[in-house]
């Protein structure tokens, strides 16, 4: 099994045509798009989460068969997916709907996002914003571009370096465990500005394309993180775990900062997760 460039294409229509047909026609349409809870209030699937994994998932079958594909609604059946990203020749990593909550509450704030692996290494990586129709595109060794309808592709290029106090960041402590959230909480004071948009998609793009100055999360499934990481790393960014070592297919935990460069990312990790 191989991924292609033009491999890239049929992964960007597919996740154009899953908004259009399954995504789109259920928000902000109670009738249409059933919802239920997970773990929590806070934690949801819906008919758009369940049909458009679905539907991606048959796709990407049929084009490889063989391949490895994990979704994160299909991780509840059998959670072996995740640590096979390991070692997979090649593997497709799918989140639907990211930011189910925003999605169910009728805020405009999700996209679908997938990854592709190859042997333990992100290769490529894909965002659609259904709402926008925007998508982000990034190849390992290529860049990172944002494709807008009816404009040229524009590479995407992280934020400069600044002092703490002049940075804008995220980061996502409602899943730390105390005294590490309050930390954390209080400690982001220390910036300019911080946000939390409950969708890993839009602050990959934000820090990306250099809105954000950095972001951080303490769960690592790879739904959230491996499409973003990629997109970031081919923006000039810098991500790394909270123990400094890089972070790979397959990896659950140890959090996650990404940050404009190394010495960006050594000040974060110092200054507002602390020890």
């Amino acid at each position: 099994m191989t991924f292609a460039d033009n491999d890239i294409e049929f992964l960007r229509g597919c996740l154009g045509h899953v908004a259009e047909r399954e995504i789109m026609p259920r928000f902000r349409n109670a009738a249409a798009s059933k919802v239920a809870e997970k773990t929590s209030s806070v934690d949801l699937v819906t008919q758009a989460d369940l049909l458009s994994e679905a539907y991606i998932t048959a796709r990407l079958q049929e084009r490889f068969p063989g391949a490895l594909v994990v979704g994160e609604e299909a991780y509840d059946a059998d959670p072996s997916v995740v640590p096979a990203l390991a070692e997979a020749e090649l593997g497709f990593v799918i989140d639907p709907v990211d930011g189910t909550f925003n999605f169910a509450a009728g805020l405009p704030v999700f996209a679908t996002m997938l990854a592709v692996t190859v042997k333990g290494e992100t290769v490529a990586s894909i965002i659609h914003e259904p709402v926008l129709g925007d998508t982000l595109l990034a190849m390992k060794g290529a860049g990172s571009f944002l494709h807008r309808a009816n404009a040229e592709p524009q590479r995407l290029q992280v934020a400069p370096a600044l002092p703490l106090g002049e940075m804008v960041g995220s980061m996502a402590f409602s899943h730390m465990p105390e005294p590490m959230r309050s930390r954390v909480a209080t400690y982001m004071a220390r910036t300019k500005m911080s946000f939390n948009y409950n969708c890993s998609a839009y602050e990959y793009w934000m820090a990306s394309s250099g809105k954000f100055h950095f972001i951080g999360h303490l769960k690592l499934m790879p739904w959230d993180h491996l499409a973003g990481v990629l997109l970031h790393q081919e923006a000039g960014g810098y991500t790394a775990k909270f123990n400094g070592t890089l972070y790979r297919p397959g990896e659950t935990t140890g959090g996650i900062i990404s940050a404009p460069d190394r010495e960006s990312w050594q000040m974060i990790r110092a200054e507002i997760v602390g020890d």
